[in-house]
């Protein structure tokens, strides 16, 4: 097939751990090269944030990644995207009627809204996945969320219209049925994992017998949660935190987030136990990983999670929140410990578990490498999402065609019509 990502600000070239980078751009890179890998041509659409860059760069064979035109061409906060999206999607437009694709994948809301004309248009079936949906988003972070407010109409509209909603775990399946999406409107597949790249084997940066190490690793924004894997520090006397993720290390002094962390530090008497390493190349990370006695995931929600999923490839237990995602992956007492989500304590004494037991850390991290193995290696994740596909081309569709927008409803296209004025 020829298949069409759009992924509008997540871009697979992307260095990792800014405020916009994370496991969106993780997904595309890893899923384009599968699918391309079972034979497919793949293209990634994504916006062009810098002038100097390419019209098209080949990130793997059988896969491009194409700079689309929306906006100055400089780094934009996702949030503030909206306005240049029919730029995009007459760019779309115009790329797919030269060369049609099979089926398009957009990744994130946004991208659906780029998409979905464009697809309406040429009669290219669309398939959509969200990545985080903002009624979520919205009742965790409250007055905090930025999303603009077309969001959560947008949202329902999309997963109305398009062929179909790939969700990345069950919890989103319950949240799409409170928002009217009928489950034969969605699939579930997951993220994955290069579990060869992620292999308990390989060169760590571990340097030899020492405290405990911790680590946390992703995005340094709040609802991660690294506060809470500071805080616990304070009945964790014998344990060390390694943070990863934010701007270079030679950056870290000026961003607000880690001066916010570095000052829970000091407020729980940690400050000399954890060590901000700034953004680690990707290449890097499964030696990070390695070196680690555990890694710990507290976010307040998390639609899927791919850190929990490469520590567990890594032979690494893993001491997660049970929210969203990481209930699926990370199985209570087998290949980990989930706690109550925004509980320094609860987390602190699954890490002491660990840290009394080391016969259950290697057993928890033994069986978690098996689980990955079994069913989140990339191979599995792209033969099914190569299924899902295959059901919306002529071919495979016969009725499955989603429903439309109820009547009452704002409908896509009035939505789409209206952007860049809220």
């Amino acid at each position: 097939m020829r298949i069409a990502m759009v992924s509008e600000h997540a871009s697979p070239l992307a260095v990792l751990g800014g405020a916009d980078g994370g496991g969106q751009n993780v997904h595309v890179d890893a899923l384009a090269r599968a699918l391309a890998a079972r034979g497919h041509e793949v293209v990634v659409h994504t916006r062009r944030d810098d002038p100097a860059l390419p019209a098209t760069v080949t990130l793997a064979p059988g896969v491009t990644v194409h700079h689309v035109d929306a906006g100055p061409a400089v780094p934009i906060p996702k949030d503030a995207l909206l306005p240049h999206l029919p730029q995009f999607t007459a760019e779309l437009e115009r790329h797919w009627r030269r060369t049609s694709p099979d089926v398009a994948h957009a990744h994130f809301w946004m991208s659906g809204l780029a998409a979905a004309p464009a697809a309406a248009a040429l009669q290219v079936p669309l398939a959509l996945t969200f990545h985080a949906l903002g009624t979520v988003k919205r009742r965790h972070q409250g007055a905090a969320d930025t999303s603009p407010p077309a969001r959560l109409d947008a949202e329902r509209a999309l997963a109305l219209t398009a062929a179909r909603v790939i969700a990345t775990a069950r919890e989103e399946v319950r949240e799409l049925a409170v928002m009217g999406v009928p489950a034969s409107q969605v699939a579930v597949v997951p993220c994955g994992v290069d579990t060869r790249r992620f292999s308990p084997m390989g060169r760590t940066t571990r340097g030899g017998p020492g405290p405990v190490q911790l680590l946390c690793l992703g995005r340094l924004v709040p609802r991660k949660g690294v506060d809470d894997a500071i805080a616990m520090l304070r009945w964790l006397p014998d344990c060390e935190l390694v943070v990863a993720g934010g701007p270079a290390v030679d950056e870290l002094d000026a961003d607000p987030e880690v001066h916010r962390l570095r000052a829970v530090a000091d407020r729980v008497g940690a400050s000399d136990r954890v060590r901000f390493v700034g953004a680690v190349a990707r290449p890097d990370v499964p030696d990070l990983i390695r070196a680690a006695d555990a890694v710990v995931c507290l976010p307040w929600y998390e639609p899927f999670g791919i850190v929990p999923l490469e520590a567990m490839a890594c032979g690494r237990p893993v001491v997660g929140a049970a929210v969203g995602g990481l209930l699926d992956t990370v199985e209570d007492g087998v290949t980990g410990l989930l706690v109550p989500p925004r509980s320094p304590r609860s987390a602190a004494a699954a890490v002491r578990r660990l840290v009394a037991d080391p016969a259950l850390r290697r057993d928890l991290g033994q069986r978690a490498r098996q689980a990955v193995v079994a069913r989140y290696d990339w191979s599995r994740v792209a033969t099914a999402t190569e299924g899902v596909y295959a059901l919306l081309t002529p071919a495979g569709r016969g009725d499955t065609a989603g429903p439309r927008v109820d009547p009452g409803s704002q409908s896509l296209g009035e939505i789409v019509s209206t952007l860049g004025q809220d």
